[in-house]
């Protein structure tokens, strides 16, 4: 735990020397965040007339700080507490701490050096490597730059862009086709969704990290909902995540910042999750306003319970929290 502190004293350092401001943004929000898969705390915020309004506690301080970037800001960060329900585990807890943080007129590719900073502060602050369940990561090791779709053919044998059309629009029959071929197992039910993360939960992630870091870099874009397509190859997203011992750590990005284009995503999002959970959440329209003025940034967000974890060999996520979410 007082690693965890001196941990984080060194990263708000590292920030504040490069002209970062620290931001603090509101965990109620009117929307938790528009992915599919996350889900939120629900509540109520009762006005001085006596009328209950439905709130979210936030998954991710994201729209709040993307505002923050419409209204000027250039470089800007926060260690939020956020909150996802659905969640527990060695690596999940209900509420956990995310560092995430911002650079106006920067491409992603800055956010690559900067996890890579944090990671060898917290190792230099603890243990001296990286390490979770007998596996280690040397931080000090340049990292491993690996696309998605290099990581399906080197650890699964997939050809992933077959599946994607040149607009990015992804094709479920023929990605099942190409599971079927190397053997894996497809159901009648399966999403393209569902195929891509099951491939790379247990085919590609348990390799990812080992020894060094790994960037898994250019993310298919129906799976960076709120990542600008890559110029190259529309496909893919500038969307990155970071492994090490098997386990993500942080979740970077080229943003969008074409409202129309986010509403599409954020209604498509919305329709699976009404299909796989029967729920949906509002859209936050401040937001979506706030991104027809926000200029070309990139950002990132970062477990940084996870980073203390691996940084001192805890087991747990509840092992670096000072009071955890009772079970």
């Amino acid at each position: 735990m007082l690693a965890r502190n001196r941990i984080q004293a060194a990263m708000r350092a590292w920030l504040a020397e490069r002209d970062f401001i620290e931001v603090d943004p509101a965990a109620l929000a009117h929307s938790p965040g528009n992915e599919a898969h996350l889900h939120g705390f629900m509540t109520q915020a009762i006005g001085n007339d006596g009328v209950a309004r439905p709130m979210y506690l936030h998954t991710s301080p994201e729209f709040a700080m993307k505002k923050l970037l419409a209204a000027g800001e250039t470089r800007i960060a926060a260690f939020a507490h956020v909150y996802r329900n659905r969640e527990r585990g060695a690596l999940h807890s209900p509420e956990f701490t995310m560092l995430e943080w911002y650079r106006v007129g920067e491409g992603y590719e800055e956010l690559m050096a900067d996890v890579m900073a944090f990671c060898r502060l917290a190792a230099e602050i603890g243990s001296g490597v990286l390490r979770f369940r007998g596996k280690l990561c040397d931080p000090f090791v340049d990292p491993e730059r690996l696309s998605v779709a290099e990581a399906f053919s080197r650890y699964a044998g997939v050809d992933l862009l077959a599946s994607i059309g040149p607009d990015g629009a992804p094709d479920a029959s023929v990605l099942a086709a190409e599971l079927a071929r190397v053997g894996l197992r497809v159901a009648s039910d399966d999403t393209w969704s569902d195929m891509l993360s099951r491939v790379l939960g247990e085919l590609v992630e348990p390799h990812l990290g080992m020894g060094r870091i790994t960037i898994l870099d250019e993310y298919p874009s129906a799976e960076a909902a709120l990542a600008r397509k890559h110029p190259r190859d529309a496909r893919v997203a500038e969307r990155f995540e970071v492994y090490a011992c098997g386990v993500e750590l942080a979740n970077g990005f080229g943003e969008l910042t074409n409202p129309d284009e986010q509403r599409r995503r954020f209604a498509l999002e919305m329709d699976e999750k009404a299909r796989v959970y029967g729920e949906r959440y509002p859209l936050d329209e401040d937001f979506l306003a706030a991104l027809a003025i926000m200029p070309a940034a990139s950002g990132i967000a970062m477990g940084f319970d996870r980073v203390v974890m691996l940084s001192t060999g805890a087991a747990r996520i509840d092992d670096v929290i000072w009071a955890p979410v009772p079970e």
